[in-house]
């Protein structure tokens, strides 16, 4: 227990709180080109390390406290404790998820904040290689990586990008391995099936649709996006159609990967996708399209091209196919390969089903740890609540990076 009565004193003798202000004002003071602005600033740092060096004295581990206090509550150093404990090891790979997860549009005008981008650049320079594991695009996710962290940091080679829910990974840096389309890995079958639906979908699709949706612009995943706000009553009920569209779009095109034209199809597909999804049965039965068959009928031959194919809904956000072979998993496997991190122990931050797996694949190899905002999916706060409770509000992710960097902290004295 020595290390908790430890952080017992500290918190309770000093004044961390105030110290933890000072800190957080020197880390994110703007860019300003003002003499008073920067006196200020040199001012407040210069108060921070007297702070610090109180600590610093007082403590034969001075040093690791100070930057703990500094950075954290008493409740998150406990839980770095906690961590420290139970897993006896540091986190030496972040895998993070950006919407949603980075940043909200609920809270954060949807950019990440600074003092989360901060804390990013404290885990880079102490050597921790970070995985942006996204459903975007790879120019979006290169862009706002680029804005927000930094050319420097996304070109060192410890950064790397699982784009698309999988489908590639873009590792700067890394010669002939710098991008891996792991889609043209893939079968030519399944390629097929997503090729005749990329072709169609749009073209094919009722006037409402057409005008109500749009698609993003990925390389290999088919995602149908609202033309409204997110999370809008209108992206609900577009979304809610185009999910029902893009499955019977779906149904026609592995019916013919299958060679066998089945008028029944559309209900079969239907019934496959309902029967392993709540939310997915929840629209069909909301727009009157929940399909009279069982899916025990599906045939053979088509569900054998259905059962390598994900159908996913994100309400009022999203419909999309993506290959069960290629998900997040997959993505974050070659990264790390990659990155040449052969023994992981990751954080691991996401909101959504599709990072839900990647929780569920630490978990089983005992390797990282998983959080997730408050307002994530069920499962996958279901998750995260029976594993480290790591849950955090909206907008706050700081919060656990912070929580994790000083689990790091206690890790390193041994």
């Amino acid at each position: 227990m020595e290390r908790y009565d430890l952080v017992y004193r500290l918190y309770d003798e000093f004044d961390t709180r105030t110290l933890r202000e000072y800190q957080e004002f020197v880390d994110v003071f703007p860019a300003v080109d003002s003499r008073v602005a920067l006196e200020h600033w040199q001012a407040a740092s210069e108060e921070l390390e007297r702070r610090k060096d109180e600590i610093r004295d007082e403590f034969a581990a001075g040093e690791t406290l100070a930057e703990v206090a500094a950075r954290v509550s008493r409740e998150g150093a406990f839980t770095a404790l906690d961590l420290e404990a139970k897993y006896g090891r540091p986190v030496n790979v972040l895998v993070l998820d950006v919407d949603e997860t980075l940043r909200s549009a609920g809270r954060t005008d949807n950019e990440i904040p600074r003092d989360t981008l901060h804390v990013l650049t404290e885990f880079h320079e102490a050597g921790v290689p970070i995985v942006i594991c996204t459903g975007q695009t790879l120019e979006n996710v290169k862009g706002f990586a680029i804005q927000g962290l930094g050319s420097e940091i996304v070109h060192s080679g410890e950064l790397s990008i699982v784009y698309e829910a999988g489908t590639g990974v873009f590792t700067p840096g890394h010669g002939a391995d710098t991008k891996q389309l792991l889609y043209e890995e893939l079968e030519a079958e399944i390629r097929d099936v997503f090729d005749d639906v990329r072709a169609r979908v749009l073209p094919d699709a009722p006037a409402e649709l057409r005008r109500g949706c749009h698609l993003q612009g990925n390389e290999f995943n088919v995602t149908m996006k609202p033309n409204f706000e997110t999370g809008s009553s209108q992206a609900r009920e577009i979304i809610d159609r185009a999910l029902v569209y893009l499955l019977d779009l779906l149904a026609t095109a592995a019916s013919d990967a299958a060679e066998t034209v089945l008028e029944e199809a559309p209900a079969w597909t239907r019934a496959f996708y309902a029967a392993g999804d709540t939310e997915i049965r929840a629209v069909l039965e909301r727009e009157g399209e929940y399909p009279d068959v069982s899916v025990d009928d599906v045939p053979t031959a088509l569900a054998s091209i259905l059962e390598r194919i994900d159908v996913a809904y994100y309400e009022a956000d999203a419909a999309e196919i993506s290959s069960l072979e290629l998900n997040k998993v997959t993505g974050v496997e070659r990264a790390l390969d990659v990155l040449g991190v052969d023994d992981p122990f990751a954080l691991v931050m996401g909101d959504s089903k599709s990072d839900l797996r990647v929780m569920r694949w630490v978990a089983e190899h005992d390797c990282g740890l998983s959080a997730a905002p408050d307002h994530a999916s069920r499962e996958t706060l279901e998750h995260v609540l029976e594993t480290d409770e790591l849950v955090f509000d909206r907008g706050k992710s700081v919060d656990v990076l912070r929580t994790v960097y000083a689990l790091n902290r206690f890790a390193r004295l041994g």
